[in-house]
């Protein structure tokens, strides 16, 4: 998203910069209840055609779009009772692809080591920096956090065990390169990076990926304000290439050497 100085019923102040298509009221942008309860930007829709930084993985970007924030914690519930390799306040969260920054907020109110988000596109990085900043004046950030602008592909692994989280952020060939690198960068750590993955669109490309171990595999249900709530935004798209359910397909693995 662009960041612009005046933003009311979805307008621009002069020599603002104009905000990305399906951020606008009149692409049918309506804010999630998340949003307007804790006073963070976080809400949208934009495909990913509209998602253009100038790299070379442009091209494979699916949309942005934040995930239900019920979804995201039955996510993190299920995999603490995998059995991770350590507790979780020995864990670094990574949101890879995390847009404006909704699970990384998330995630700072739960005791991780640390909470980081990585994000390709500068404008939506800076979204996410904001309501970082937001969430640490409110007092809702248990941890530290920060968002990295970068290529996920090219993310360097902290030391110690990480939980990564993805929201279908982006096609198989970036998936492959992802996975390729991890398991270089990853030798010997066995256990050491779970995988959450919520819109599970490139499990196959798990699938194939030597050294992983799939934990779980199903439907995680919405609450009902959620499903609501998403019913209604994706309701108001102005030419309605998105739909909406109750659930996401999502899988859990770990990473074994």
């Amino acid at each position: 998203m662009k960041v612009d100085t005046k933003e009311k019923n979805g307008g621009t102040a002069k020599g603002a910069r104009r905000l990305l298509p399906g951020l606008a009221v009149g692409d049918g942008f309506t804010r999630h209840p998340f949003d307007l309860e804790f006073g963070v930007r976080t809400s949208g829709l934009i495909a990913g055609r509209h998602l253009k930084s100038g790299h070379r993985h442009d091209r494979h970007n699916t949309a942005y779009y934040g995930v239900a924030p019920s979804v995201f914690q039955a996510m993190v519930v299920r995999w603490r009772r995998s059995r991770p390799v350590a507790p979780i306040d020995e864990f670094t969260f990574v949101d890879l692809g995390a847009g404006m920054g909704r699970a990384v907020l998330l995630a700072s109110e739960m005791p991780f080591k640390a909470v980081v988000g990585v994000e390709l596109h500068p404008a939506l990085a800076r979204i996410a920096r904001k309501n970082a900043a937001a969430w640490r004046a409110a007092g809702r950030a248990l941890v530290p956090m920060r968002i990295v602008c970068g290529d996920a592909a090219e993310f360097r692994w902290p030391e110690g065990p990480c939980v990564a989280f993805l929201f279908n952020p982006f096609r198989a060939m970036v998936m492959r390169r992802l996975l390729k690198g991890w398991s270089k960068c990853l030798a010997g750590r066995a256990g050491e990076l779970d995988l959450l993955y919520v819109n599970n669109e490139q499990e196959r490309v798990l699938e194939r990926q030597a050294g992983f171990e799939r934990l779980f595999l199903g439907e995680v249900r919405r609450s009902r304000a959620d499903a609501i709530a998403d019913h209604r935004i994706l309701a108001n798209q102005a030419d309605g290439e998105y739909a909406s359910s109750s659930w996401e397909d999502c899988s859990i693995w770990r990473w074994g050497g």
